[in-house]
């Protein structure tokens, strides 16, 4: 097999792990799951509001669920791992089910993209996107798209830190999709500059004195009355000698 249809054959049984787990762990608040390779086996990390369901009773449903992914998609050695959703609102697959749910109760669907957004919005979100496609007024299917904040849509915090979800729903004239993205507010970008402060030159002279200060042994003090001293000896000898001459 070569590497193209390698990463498109992963690629797929990812998506189709994903919509498993999406069915299989609807009311336990499902928000993605993590799939990484290790010289063990495979670690699977699940994000759900409530862990417990996922775990289920002396971790039944957890065993369950990976005999379910070895057997059916093949998942060698399993070790699945659950994790809590701090920040629900950050989190795009469960603000898509919460769209969702909302369509099949009947909410508008202008009604529920805008209350979606500013939930997301004060969660701290740098921007949100939401769109919802399908029979939304007449019998042909549109789209209507919600934005807030900065949102961009290109480059390397686009690809890196954007948080995406899609989610479906079937209600009486048909198919709705919700697609959502959010861009977390720890996402770095290359324009936002930091500006380090570096000390002014005065504390830098300061700091150089003081790591190399200069010792009273290296400079001799000459106590007071030695110069005094030295120069009647000089003139004692300067007498003695001319005496020797005469």
């Amino acid at each position: 097999m070569s590497i193209v249809k390698r990463f498109i054959s992963e690629s797929i049984k990812r998506t189709e792990i994903d919509e498993f787990l999406q069915k299989k762990l609807e009311r336990a608040g499902y928000g993605g799951v993590d799939i990484s390779k290790t010289p063990l086996g495979t670690h699977v990390v699940i994000y759900a509001m409530r862990p417990g369901l996922v775990i289920g009773r002396g971790g039944e449903t957890i065993k369950e669920l990976a005999t379910t992914l070895e057997q059916n998609f093949k998942i060698s050695n399993p070790q699945i791992s659950v994790s809590e959703i701090e920040v629900p609102e950050l989190n795009a697959f469960v603000v898509a089910s919460r769209i969702a749910s909302a369509l099949e109760r009947g909410v508008h669907f202008r009604r529920a993209g805008f209350w979606a957004i500013n939930q997301v919005m004060a969660a701290g979100a740098l921007g949100v996107e939401i769109v919802i496609s399908g029979k939304l007024r007449t019998e042909r299917a549109h789209f209507e798209k919600f934005r807030a904040g900065y949102f961009p849509r290109c480059g390397d915090p686009a690809l890196k830190y954007m948080r995406k979800a899609e989610f479906h729903v079937q209600l009486k004239p048909g198919i709705f999709g919700v697609k959502v993205k959010i861009m977390p507010p720890d996402a770095k970008f290359p324009d936002k500059i930091e500006i380090v402060e570096t000390p002014p030159p005065e504390d830098e002279g300061k700091a150089k004195i003081e790591e190399n200060p200069t010792t009273t042994s290296d400079v001799t003090e000459t106590p007071p009355g030695s110069a005094e001293r030295q120069v009647e000896a000089t003139s004692n000898k300067a007498d003695g000698s001319k005496e020797e001459k005469e």
